[in-house]
């Protein structure tokens, strides 16, 4: 099945894995350390995931240009978005009027995908990793994987 990883980009890292029916495999936060350390690991991450075929990257700069070059040398089609693009889809206006509302209500919206898709329940979820599930929720929609917010996942 082909596959979409979301990347909420720093040197630490959010990552969300999603399955061609759009739904969430897998996530996690990684401390890479130092751009360095991440343009090492990359090479792994993309073998790790022989079916990839989107990355979607929040954020831009340097990271977001080795991931670019990576995704790239192995034939992935790659999407940048901007936090503030996904929330507009995926949050309430009122949820995103500062920062930390928008962070906290990511995450609960972050739970409710992995719960909706029968993903591992976290102990604790990063707020990279909640970012990266978002993201990747965007992605799924905006390749056409889903065709909207599903339902169970609404208010």
């Amino acid at each position: 099945m082909p596959s979409l990883l979301a990347i909420d980009l720093g040197v630490r890292t959010g990552l969300a894995l999603f399955g061609g029916d759009g739904r969430l495999r897998w996530y996690r936060s990684q401390n890479f350390g130092t751009a360095a350390r991440l343009r090492r690991a990359l090479p792994g991450i993309f073998q790790q995931q022989p079916q990839l075929r989107w990355l979607i990257l929040e954020g831009g700069g340097a990271l977001a240009t080795l991931w670019e070059k990576e995704a790239n040398r192995r034939q992935v089609a790659v999407r940048l978005v901007s936090a503030e693009k996904w929330r507009e889809m995926l949050l309430l206006p009122r949820e995103q009027r500062t920062g930390a509302d928008a962070k906290h209500c990511a995450g609960e919206m972050a739970r409710r995908v992995i719960e909706w898709s029968g993903a591992a329940r976290p102990t604790a979820l990063r707020h990279d990793a909640a970012e990266a599930i978002l993201a990747g929720l965007w992605g799924v929609i905006a390749i056409g994987w889903l065709s909207a917010i599903p339902d169970e996942l609404k208010r």
